[in-house]
């Protein structure tokens, strides 16, 4: 902490600079995906492929445009705080109590008020490695401690590796599935697995931010936990599938009226803004646009995955809207050369995984570039 300067008489001089919060200047950066703008700058192209953000690159459905363009929309108003519309329709999709669901400006949100309510300087955090970066940054604001069992070699969930750093009884268990950035899903003996080891101190937060995704060995982790009698939270977005990515609006669902109130107290009001309220709702409702450009994607996924692997790279099995490779060198140098061609992807920093990629599954037309120019970047070495 910064020390005041003190005069001859011992009175306190005013500190020099305010005092910087050693949680939050500390905190490793959120690695993002480049925006447009800067892709265009450095590549010098008007089209560039976009795959860093697992965007849904078929848009939103029809039904949103007509929501968004109708005039009905009060602009000038404040949100509902408590999104009462879009809770109940939440609600009555999942067969759970609106009581139960908090919405959030995106499930990053949601993440952040978690580690708000059930975290505090010296408790921990559980998670996998590599990981979701807000799984490790929101924690480490508020002070806790992170601990990350990495995965195999196979590029799955070390369950027993899970198993033992829950039995030392952490405050929060963050674990995704389908996994960000691996792309692996727990099948129910998994998760099972998991929750079984999980102590009732424990919150037990499962991040299905790519649930739409997954196949039918991927049980629905909601209903799952509904069943187990521990304390949980399910973090689901708008972000992916529904093609919402720009709005913001993800949402938690909770296993007790007690834990949503101490979400909602640790978001910010009127948190999901007005438009954001109305896409989402119309959103839901066209559930056979969203299964219609999920299987496209889906399609496409084990296309690129086959196309990895015939050139010879490790490509991890995913659940996902996206790929996970080894690319066998700086991932970060394989990242620079393709945005010179006009195709974005996100090179992984965390350290032990600086030669992986995450690719996003695009268009068909987006993805062939992406592999046309892989294929020449990495054609004197593969």
């Amino acid at each position: 902490m910064i020390t005041s300067k003190q005069t001859q008489s011992g009175s306190e001089l005013p500190k020099s600079e305010p005092y910087f919060n050693p949680h939050v200047e500390g905190l490793p950066k959120y690695n993002a995906g480049l925006g447009l703008a800067a892709a265009r700058a450095v590549s010098g192209l008007e089209h560039i492929a976009r795959l860093a953000s697992n965007e849904n690159p078929h848009g939103c459905s029809p039904a949103v445009h007509r929501a968004l363009a109708g005039g009905s929309i009060e602009l000038w108003r404040y949100s509902d705080p408590n999104c009462e519309l879009l809770r109940a329709a939440l609600g009555s999709r999942l067969g759970v109590d609106p009581a139960l669901i908090v919405v959030g400006n995106g499930s990053e949100e949601m993440i952040a008020a978690a580690s708000r309510a059930f975290l505090t300087a010296g408790s921990e955090a559980l998670t996998v490695a590599p990981c979701f970066g807000l799984h490790e940054i929101e924690p480490l604001a508020v002070g806790a401690r992170v601990t990350k069992v990495a995965m195999t070699v196979d590029y799955e969930f070390d369950l027993a590796g899970l198993e033992q750093a829950l039995a030392a009884a952490p405050d929060v268990l963050f674990l995704p599935s389908p996994w960000n950035p691996v792309g692996a899903a727990l099948n129910r003996g998994g998760l099972g697995r998991l929750i079984a080891a999980t102590p009732g101190s424990t919150l037990f937060v499962l991040d299905e931010a790519y649930q739409e995704f997954t196949s039918d060995a991927v049980p629905d982790g909601l209903e799952v936990l509904r069943s187990s009698g521990r304390a949980y939270v399910v973090l689901r977005t708008f972000s992916k599938a529904f093609g919402l990515a720009g709005l913001r609006v993800g949402y938690a669902v909770c296993s007790s009226p007690r834990i949503a109130k101490m979400l909602a107290a640790a978001k910010t009001p009127f948190n999901v803004n007005i438009v954001a309220q109305a896409a989402a709702l119309a959103a839901l409702a066209d559930q056979a646009w969203m299964q219609k450009t999920v299987a496209k994607l889906c399609a496409e996924r084990d296309r690129m995955a086959k196309a990895l692997r015939a050139l010879g790279l490790r490509v991890a099995r995913s659940e996902g809207n996206f790929l996970f490779f080894d690319s066998g060198r700086s991932s970060a140098e394989v990242a620079t050369a393709l945005l010179k061609v006009g195709v974005v992807v996100k090179p992984w920093l965390e350290p032990q995984y600086q030669s992986f990629i995450r690719v996003s599954v695009g268009t068909a037309a987006d993805n062939d570039q992406f592999l046309e120019a892989l294929t020449a970047i990495l054609k004197p070495t593969v």
